[in-house]
C-alpha cells in the first residue's frame, strides 16, 4: 500500500470544518499532528499478519458480564424532567 501524504493544517480544518467542527486557527497544526501520529499507527498495524493467531477467549469465570444483563442495575431518570418540544 503507497504511503499517503501527510495531511496538511489548513486540510485538517477544512475536514473538521466539513463535519461541522470549527477549529480555531491555533488548533490546526496540533490537530494536523495528531491526524498523522494515528494515521502512522494505523498504517504500522495494518501491516501486521494476525492470521495464524487465535483471539485469547475468556475464562468462564472472568467473561464479562457472564449470566447477567450489563445494565441491570441502572435505573431509569425518573427524577429527571420529561423533554419538552419547542414551541
Amino acid at each position: 500500500m503507497p504511503a499517503a501524504e501527510e495531511l496538511t493544517p489548513p486540510q485538517a480544518a477544512h475536514w473538521a470544518a466539513r463535519t461541522g467542527l470549527l477549529l480555531p486557527d491555533d488548533r490546526h497544526e496540533a490537530v494536523a499532528a495528531t491526524a498523522n501520529h494515528i494515521h502512522s499507527v494505523v498504517a504500522v498495524l495494518r501491516e501486521l499478519d494476525f492470521a495464524d493467531t487465535p483471539p485469547t477467549p475468556f475464562p468462564a469465570e472472568e467473561e464479562p458480564y457472564a449470566g447477567e444483563e450489563p445494565y441491570a442495575e441502572e435505573k431509569p431518570y425518573a427524577e429527571e424532567e420529561p423533554h419538552r418540544a419547542a414551541v
